[in-house]
């Protein structure tokens, strides 16, 4: 086990293997062995499994879940016309939008690949307005444009699985590769080898969705409360930063102001 979880640490730092490529938003070498079209219809399966046995709430009834598809909406908007100006709109490709409000007391938001979002209840008490939902959203939606779930699928293939092909994979292992991928998109916890390789995707994810929220129209600022929120939230329940996924509040923080001057180029208030 020490040997595979070195493989994989080697593999994620470098790309000097097969499987490595370079990512289109980041600029950065990951680990890929999966294709897009093999996660995005994974997670389009995923995603109606999880909605058919989870309360959505509709859009008809309800102001708050026609406010993230508002959100979500304006959020994509935005990045599409963002990634075709810069002559990548390859970037959305097999991209099927979907935003959903799910009844839930857990403080989560995640997008899966192929753009199928959900946001929990449990998140609008800590967010508390739209601009500050926007943030959450872009961060999310980053995770799926920067391919950190299939970064992080594929060193699970290789830690947990030994490498093989996700169809084999699914074939021979079905339930721990299910509850992988659910991992690897935010649908669960993670703990081990890819720790601290997942908190690097979390200031990626909040560089570029504090950007996404501006371009949206949504004060990119409000990032800076909606943390403080969720650090007063958090209380002394939270685990230490270096047992989580996430950085801790105070360190986010201090990352977002250094990067607040860039996104606030990109900010342009509704209706101007």
């Amino acid at each position: 086990m020490r040997i595979r979880n070195f493989l994989v640490a080697c593999l994620a730092g470098s790309c000097f293997f097969a499987g490595c490529s370079r990512n289109a938003v980041t600029g950065r070498n990951q680990l890929k062995l999966l294709s897009d079209a093999e996660v995005q219809t994974m997670a389009a399966s995923e995603y109606q499994q999880f909605l058919s046995s989870n309360k959505v709430v509709s859009s008809a009834v309800s102001k708050d879940a026609e406010m993230v598809r508002r959100v979500g909406g304006r959020l994509t908007a935005a990045i599409t016309a963002y990634y075709k100006a810069q002559g990548k709109p390859n970037v959305l490709d097999g991209y099927q939008w979907e935003y959903n409000l799910v009844d839930s007391k857990e403080v989560n938001a995640w997008c899966m690949p192929g753009g199928k979002i959900v946001v929990y209840t449990g998140l609008l008490p800590i967010t508390q307005n739209e601009a500050a939902l926007a943030v959450v959203m872009g961060h999310e939606i980053t995770h799926a444009l920067a391919q950190h779930g299939n970064e992080r699928m594929s060193m699970g293939l290789v830690q947990q699985l030994g490498g093989v092909a996700l169809s084999v994979a699914l074939a021979n292992k079905p339930a721990e590769t299910q509850n992988m991928f659910m991992s690897a998109y935010g649908i669960g916890s993670q703990v081990g080898v890819m720790l601290p390789f997942s908190r690097k995707d979390e200031y990626e994810a909040d560089k570029f969705g504090l950007n996404f929220a501006a371009m949206a129209g949504y004060n990119p600022q409000e990032a800076i409360a909606l943390w403080q929120r969720m650090e007063a939230a958090a209380g002394s329940n939270k685990p230490p930063e270096f047992l989580s996924t996430h950085p801790s509040e105070g360190n986010r923080i201090e990352r977002l102001k250094e990067q607040m001057p860039e996104a606030l180029k990109y900010y342009k208030p509704m209706g101007r």
